[in-house]
């Protein structure tokens, strides 16, 4: 598997006039704590985010706003699921919300057949409009027993979330629940959504400044993630014999060298690459951690002293789990960003990878400050086919943040930015042949944009 970054045609700059296959699909994303609000009835147990928003008068959030309303999508999904059908869409990607179907995060402890019901609605009303679930078992909002679990606040110590092990268990048990009950009507699952942030974010562990220095936290936390998707995966193919597809959604940018006659430059946006997909995918395809994250990170422990990596390692039985537990990759790409080499001071995982990242002045920036980059869509595409082969289908996500002086419908902005990101789509499927499946909007409806509270504007409707 290489992991060179390709070399691409030089033409990221012109349109290209031509169509997608007839099976390509288009969808559009929500997740349940960012939509669907009813936060407290009907048995939904507290999640994570229900206490890091409400914590301290919402000072955890820029503008002090929750999703204990949010769209209430859990009372007007029907509305959502018309929007959809008015739009023609395909699919709909929705996540799940774990605490309303298992209020405790532990199944030992008792389901929510109200949060089962409620969920069996959502799918057949996106059925009977011949809109396609696309269904992901967990995005962020976690139980909130789970988070707490084994958790000393005064000490800021914490071995719970997803840094207690216990939580493979855990979560194998609610997927089970969830491919049992809509297995027969869900035919695309995602595991978990987007575990690069979620593993790297204070929030998912409720401590600030949860993270030591050298980084130990956050590589536990995805070793588990991927004990986690390996078990779901498993119970959804071995044990219940289920026959839809069961991938991950990963986030990552596109990586560019700031200055790419610099070769440490060039050497630092590999390792960023590595660092951010290899973490996920190379042991999916290999049973373990890219080779350029493992020669780091070992050479890095045992400068230090210890008696073993920061980078756990899989035993056997675990690479056997791992290995093959795909059949789709989900992609989000919102921008790219320029690399460049670092001595390893500027801290986190970053740092670890001896890369720090930086925005070009020259890009255009929505109105929440990210670059408006199609050409890396494109590149990251066939970053991954050039890499991991083209054999598993890619379900792309993008999506468009705030859009200063747009009034109601009137935002050909966006519109625009949806049509230059579709287009570098196109020329990776028709031009470099990868494999993409669906394009999916982010997001259906205005939402909780997470620490960002309201203020984010991520929609289409």
């Amino acid at each position: 598997m290489a992991g060179n970054i390709p070399n691409l045609r030089q033409e990221e700059d012109e349109f290209l006039y031509d169509v997608f296959p007839e099976d390509f699909q288009w969808g559009l994303a929500v997740s349940a704590y960012q939509t669907e609000g009813a936060f407290d009835v009907d048995g939904k147990g507290p999640s994570a985010w229900d206490a890091w928003t409400h914590e301290n008068n919402g000072s955890n959030i820029v503008d002090g706003q929750n999703g204990d309303v949010a769209c209430d999508s859990y009372n007007k999904f029907e509305n959502d699921t018309q929007l959809l059908a008015d739009m023609g869409a395909n699919f709909y990607k929705i996540s799940l919300s774990w605490p309303r179907i298992v209020p405790t995060g532990r199944t030992s402890d008792g389901i929510n057949l109200a949060g089962i019901a409620h969920y069996n609605k959502v799918i057949d009303s996106l059925l009977a409009k011949n809109i396609t679930p696309f269904v992901t078992l967990h995005q962020w909002d976690l139980p909130l027993p789970l988070q707490l679990n084994d958790i000393y606040i005064l000490l800021k110590v914490t071995s719970g979330s997803w840094n207690n092990e216990e939580i493979v268990k855990n979560f194998g048990d609610f997927a089970r629940i969830a491919f049992q009950f809509y297995g027969n009507r869900v035919d695309l699952w995602a595991t978990l959504h987007e575990p690069l942030i979620s593993c790297q974010a204070d929030a998912t562990f409720g401590v600030h400044d949860y993270f030591d220095e050298p980084p130990t936290k956050q590589y536990t936390c995805v070793h588990n993630v991927l004990k986690a998707h390996a078990t779901a995966y498993k119970i959804f193919k071995d044990e219940l014999g289920l026959s839809g597809q069961v991938g991950l959604t990963l986030n990552s940018e596109w990586a560019q060298p700031k200055n790419a006659s610099d070769p440490f430059h060039v050497d630092a946006a590999e390792r960023l690459l590595a660092f951010r997909l290899g973490w996920f995918l190379h042991p999916i395809y290999t049973g373990d951690y890219h080779p350029i994250m493992r020669s780091i990170i070992d050479q890095k422990s045992e400068a230090e002293g210890r008696n073993s990596s920061r980078l756990p390692s899989f035993d056997d039985a675990w690479k056997q789990k791992l290995i093959g537990s795909l059949d789709f990759i989900g992609l989000n790409y919102f921008f790219t960003v320029n690399v460049v080499s670092t001595i390893g001071n500027n801290g986190g995982v970053d740092g670890d990878g001896y890369f720090a990242t930086e925005f070009d002045p020259t890009w255009n920036l929505t109105g929440d400050g990210l670059p408006i980059t199609p050409f890396g869509m494109r590149k990251l595409l066939n970053y991954v086919k050039e890499s991991y082969g083209s054999s598993l289908p890619i379900y792309l996500i993008n999506g468009c943040g705030e859009v200063e002086g747009v009034d109601g419908t009137d935002d050909t902005f966006r519109v625009d930015f949806f049509k230059i990101h579709i287009n570098e789509c196109l020329k990776a499927v028709k031009l470099d042949g990868a494999n993409v499946k669906g394009f999916t909007a982010w997001s259906l409806i205005d939402n909780f944009e997470w620490s960002g509270g309201y203020t984010g504007e991520y929609l289409v409707n």
